[in-house]
């Protein structure tokens, strides 16, 4: 039997936990206008299931409840692209409809479904939908490229020319065991990395104290919603400049402002911050499709009065460490430290941080014979309390996103907050090296606010205390 990787056991046992869920499922939805050859599609889709084994792999469970998975033969697997009329004002509701089906894993349902919405004869929607422990986002350039080549194929009646992968997906499930070795060796990898993480996550305050607008429910109930903005090219040029001149990334100086808003609005000295990892340490993973993806916590410490420059140099500091303890899975952090478990919120972070960086699938849909486009998604989901997203936009500037759990946060705090990164982006850029208590994250408005007399006892009021007043 094949064992699962480490990264598809968390999200086994999260199935296993919470039942079939669209929380984990990731989707693309693209108009093509123009001709579709719907028979080349079908086949161009078998082509990609057949040299991907993780997308017609499935799961189950042994006597002793160890999960396996088990590759089907290309030839066994029904691979299916239903044609579905929909009239235009339909679109958006079908396209929800698919992209939110729950997978049933312990059922035996292979992790990816494709579907055709027909509009009209020459505007066609192609929607496809795959469950997170058959890929991963790195995935979606190789799965797009291979689409795209399969397609044009098809379409000349040929079968696609591409070179044999190198490896596939179990050949890594075997290797990271591997790898990491036993942790009771203490020459083994996994050793190692165990006793990095016990040292740097040793007593981490749970859960990080966030402005939020409601109690924490008894079991997150992962609604969610998203907020998009945007830092204009003239501040994303300067955050480009400060993290250069200290040997920093531009996602670590992101994560280090994020740091500074949390703390500004209450959330104390000791932060952690989650952000995944690749996980695509080898070069002959570059071009699979499938679930590599761990996360790793960023845990910084604001007490005293650091400038930004500092928390810069610390937060660089930590995170090329972690870099080099990346292999042992976060689940397995879980366990060893073994924080206070609640069904409420997710252990060890809240807030979660991720710089787009890789490339993108919209790069390599170039069907022939149509126009493509990706239909924005409306986040229904959210796996974290908050989750910021970043990357830089085609215009020079910043895309930024922040992915929120409605069950805890009005969007209007959530709008305000956004407002308050930039605000703290553009002070930090302008004085990297002065103190980051003095980071201003209130309004004029705000400030007027509070002139006129919030406070009646003349004391201060702590910021945190204030943020879902606005």
């Amino acid at each position: 039997m094949i064992p699962l990787s480490f990264a598809q056991r968390r999200l086994w046992f999260i199935h296993r936990l919470e039942g079939p869920s669209p929380t984990y499922n990731m989707a693309a939805p693209l108009r093509l206008v123009g001709d579709l050859d719907v028979d080349a599609m079908r086949e161009a889709v078998r082509d990609v299931v057949t040299r991907h084994e993780t997308l017609r792999t499935l799961y189950a469970e042994d006597a002793e409840g160890t999960p396996f998975q088990r590759i089907v033969p290309a030839g066994d697997v029904p691979v299916e692209l239903p044609v579905l009329d929909t009239e235009p004002h339909e679109v958006e509701h079908r396209v929800r409809e698919l992209v939110t089906h729950c997978f049933d894993l312990t059922k035996g349902e292979f992790p990816l479904r494709t579907t055709v919405l027909r509009c009209g004869p020459r505007d066609h929607v192609l929607v496809l939908a795959v469950h997170h422990i058959a890929a991963d986002g790195g995935s979606a350039a190789p799965l797009a490229r291979d689409l795209v080549t399969a397609y044009a194929a098809r379409r000349e009646g040929r079968a696609p020319g591409w070179a044999d992968l190198p490896v596939q997906y179990k050949d890594y499930t075997l290797w990271q065991r591997e790898l990491l070795g036993d942790e009771d060796d203490p020459d083994s990898v996994a050793a190692g990395q165990v006793s990095y993480w016990r040292d740097e996550l040793a007593g981490v305050v749970q859960p990080t104290r966030l402005p939020l607008d409601r109690p924490r429910p008894p079991v997150a109930g992962h609604h969610g919603d998203l907020y998009e903005f945007k830092a204009e090219p003239r501040l994303m040029a300067g955050l480009e400049k400060l993290a250069a001149e200290r040997g920093a990334t531009v996602s670590m100086a992101v994560q280090a402002a994020i740091a500074v808003l949390l703390h500004r609005l209450g959330a104390g000295d000791d932060l952690t911050i989650g952000s995944p990892i690749a996980g695509r340490v080898d070069e002959a993973l570059a071009d699979l499709v499938g679930c590599f993806v761990n996360t790793w916590v960023l845990r910084l410490d604001l007490s005293g009065e650091p400038s930004f420059s500092d928390l810069l140099r610390q937060t660089r500091s930590k995170a090329l460490a972690a870099y080099d303890n990346q292999d042992i899975p976060f689940d397995r952090l879980v366990e060893v430290l073994n924080p206070e478990r609640s069904t409420s919120y997710q252990p060890l972070f809240q807030v979660m941080t991720e710089w787009q960086t890789s490339a993108q699938a919209t790069e390599f849909f170039s069907l022939a014979g149509l126009e493509v486009s990706f239909l924005p998604l409306q986040t229904e989901s959210a796996k974290f309390d908050l989750l910021f997203s970043m990357g830089v936009d085609t215009g020079g500037g910043m895309h930024c996103s922040i992915q929120y759990a409605t069950d805890l946060f009005h969007r209007r705090t959530i709008e305000a907050m956004g407002d308050r990164f930039l605000r703290v982006l553009e002070q930090v850029v302008d004085d990297p090296y002065a103190p980051v208590r003095s980071v201003d994250v209130l309004s004029g408005g705000e400030w007027e606010w509070l002139v006129r007399g919030v406070n009646d006892t003349g004391g201060r009021v702590p910021v945190g205390t204030l943020v879902s007043a606005f």
